[in-house]
């Protein structure tokens, strides 16, 4: 096993790696699928602990994180802290990637297995990561572009915005956030969103083939498929209906939350 201390501008290289853990505070970080060498370039430190670095030739395994910084106590970090990272990290598409983040913005790009990532209250960008993708966030939001796989999200109040995604399974949970899926749906696709006072907007081929749910205890429910039928009783609104053959499935519920289905262009 190796391992290092970060307290300056540094670049490594490592051996193959089949697993990453990163966790860092403030500043920037960017995880990206690369067929190269394994690399981590900080460009910037600016902490009075030094970034830890372990690599584990045996099980393949990369860490780069504070050791106070802990995957489980990330989304409870409360503490004010100035320890600023400005860093990237280039592992294969193969690798499993677990991120973790309190202020930093985050770009997580390319991966096809299982990719984690965690963040109090920065934005989460996702970029052609497939596979099973967890994302969990306290006020960040999170921005899914060509999703192709599964897509688990929970947060308070942190937005999810899902741009060109063709989900296996697509479920989000939010309280407040706002959810927004731009969709093709596989015929055996099945999305789920739920949120309190949230608004959820759904843009759907012109030609898709789903059954859909959507309910509402007292928000707005908007649709551009003339094929749904509404039911309105007190303190209870529905939106329900096959489209096209059905197949797959879309469900969305809130309490107060206004639900609109948008046509888009036929697939």
């Amino acid at each position: 096993m190796q391992q290092w201390t970060i307290d300056e501008p540094e670049q490594l290289t490592f051996g193959e790696v089949d697993a990453l853990d990163v966790r860092i505070v403030a500043g920037r970080l960017d995880v990206l699928a690369s067929d190269g060498p394994p690399t981590l370039e900080v460009a910037e430190i600016d902490s009075a602990s030094p970034l830890l670095v372990t690599y584990d030739e045996a099980t393949r395994e990369l860490t780069v994180a504070y050791r106070d910084l802990t995957w489980d106590g990330l989304l409870g970090w409360l503490r004010r802290d100035r320890r600023r990272t400005v860093l990237s990290l280039t592992v294969p598409k193969t690798c499993k990637v677990k991120a973790g983040v309190v202020s930093a913005p985050a770009v997580v790009a390319g991966f096809e297995r299982t990719t984690d990532v965690k963040s109090v209250s920065a934005d989460i960008v996702l970029d052609g990561v497939s596979g099973d993708v967890s994302a969990n966030t306290v006020s960040g939001a999170v921005e899914s572009r060509a999703m192709d796989g599964d897509l688990s999200f929970v947060s308070v109040s942190g937005d999810l915005t899902v741009a060109d995604g063709t989900p296996r399974r697509l479920k989000a949970k939010t309280v407040s956030g706002r959810i927004t899926a731009d969709l093709t749906l596989r015929p055996t696709g099945h999305v789920t969103l739920n949120s309190v006072s949230g608004d959820i907007l759904v843009r759907l081929p012109e030609n898709v083939e789903t059954d859909v749910s959507v309910r509402s205890t007292s928000g707005r429910l908007v649709s551009a498929f003339e094929e749904l039928s509404n039911t309105s009783n007190p303190g209870a609104k529905a939106m329900s209906g096959r489209l096209g053959g059905g197949m797959a499935s879309l469900a969305a519920i809130t309490v107060s939350g206004e639900v609109t289905l948008l046509k888009g262009e036929k697939q």
